[in-house]
């Protein structure tokens, strides 16, 4: 247990990355390619010349041992580990700095999911349709939609992330059916905790409501701002309602992940939303022998729905040497190195098969339901402003929360603002 605690201190920080990033709502001057319409096509896969992955911190040295494998395994290709800053927006901000320069120092960069859009739109990626349709049936179907854009695929799955509801299973009896009914159990009982401070884990959050219910804020190819809509005012009430009737606690409006989980932890709740890395650190705490996790209820009459997180590897449009950065990939995500990346650094699978290995079912008890929720899970809005969106929905949600703004209110402003962002594109 206590390798499983190692890794989940680390994946907390993962966790609360991919909750953090994608809040910036700066405009970046493109210094890209053309646009997506102008990227050229990478076919072919040659394990051969020097590849630098560009990617955050390798905290467990699981990143560095499948490119040893690798290099190992191909003696007439060698590829170097390039590692960014830990913190997500750092690492963004880095690899912007790089594209925008036209730098060829990067040939495969570790996209988090709600970049890739973006740098997609600004010209910054190669297309690698044709590779990733010749892998699809072994990704997670779920996972592949994160690297779509415009009908072309500009990155691979990585490693993704998906949400639980964890539970005190010496308070209730069973897991709620659905997302009403905890709310209600949570009201009788010790609350429902989950991040409600004002930033993307509660974008999050908020979608995670919306998509059960039926709803989003864009249309399919988020050209148009949809949140102007009954299921957006329903899940704003519902959330609103929810600190008023004391389900939720007022605090949860200042609550990230780390805050959730020590609640929880405390016994200050029967509920709480939150990402896997929650999982081996609660067993480890006071209430270690009282809880039980299960993939999100459903809402509305309509079955649950999650919010993917996780990275995705792309290659640089500026790369020159594309066939062997796709070569790497390909490796990266075969299942072997996979199972390293799980067990080693506890970053969820893409692959389905992964999940019933025995190695990964030892390092994550929870393998079974961490694949269902990744099933289960959607992108959040594809867009090369997905930044700017995102900023109104959170910003919005809280007002909300906070009681400073109506639901109806909240969604018709919401859906103006993201509507603005849109048109800066």
């Amino acid at each position: 247990m206590k390798s499983i605690l190692r890794v989940a201190a680390v994946l907390a920080a993962l966790a609360i990355a991919i909750a953090g990033c994608g809040g910036s709502g700066d405009d970046d001057d493109d210094g890209g390619g053309g646009g997506a319409a102008d990227a050229k096509e990478v076919t072919q896969a040659k394990p051969s010349g020097n590849v630098t992955w560009c990617i955050g911190k390798d905290t467990t040295g699981a990143f560095g041992t499948v490119v040893d494998n690798f290099n190992k395994a191909n003696p007439d290709a060698n590829v170097k580990l390039l590692e960014l800053p830990e913190d997500a927006t750092l690492q963004r901000e880095q690899q912007i700095q790089r594209l925008q320069a036209k730098s060829d120092e990067c040939d495969v960069l570790g996209v988090d999911v709600i970049w890739t859009a973006e740098y997609a739109g600004q010209g910054w990626l190669q297309d690698i349709t044709s590779a990733v349709e010749k892998r699809k049936s072994e990704f997670i179907p779920s996972t592949v939609e994160t690297g779509l854009y415009e009908d072309k695929y500009w990155a691979m799955p990585f490693n993704t992330n998906a949400g639980f509801l964890y539970y005190r299973d010496d308070q209730v009896s069973e897991a709620p059916a659905d997302w009403e009914d905890v709310y209600k159990q949570a009201q009788q009982d010790n609350g429902v905790v989950y991040q409600g401070f004002r930033y993307e884990g509660l974008t999050v959050n908020f979608l995670e409501l919306l998509y059960s219910a039926g709803g989003n804020v864009v249309n399919e190819d988020a050209t148009e701002a949809t949140a102007d809509s009954q299921e957006v005012r329903d899940v704003l009430t519902f959330m609103a309602d929810g600190i008023k009737d004391g389900a939720a606690p007022k605090a949860v409006t200042t609550y990230k992940e780390e805050e959730s989980r020590r609640a929880f932890e405390s016994g200050n709740a029967t509920f709480m939303r939150n990402w896997p890395y929650a999982y081996a650190l609660g067993k480890e705490s006071k209430i270690g022998d009282d809880f039980a996790i299960t993939t999100f209820p459903g809402y509305a009459g309509n079955e649950g729905a999650g919010v993917l997180g996780g990275y995705n590897l792309a290659i640089s449009a500026y790369s020159k040497n594309p066939e062997g950065a796709l070569a790497f990939m390909n490796f990266a995500t075969s299942p072997d190195q996979q199972v390293i990346q799980v067990t080693d650094a506890s970053l969820p699978a893409v692959l389905t098969d992964v999940y019933s290995d025995p190695q990964v079912e030892k390092a994550l008890p929870f393998a079974a339901d961490l694949l269902k929720a990744v099933e289960q899970a959607k992108p959040r809005p594809v867009s090369p402003v997905y930044p700017q969106i995102s900023e109104a929905i959170y910003n919005h949600v809280y007002a909300a929360l906070q009681g400073d703004e109506s639901p109806d209110d909240a969604a018709s402003q919401m859906n103006e603002d993201i509507q603005k962002a849109i048109e800066t594109f």
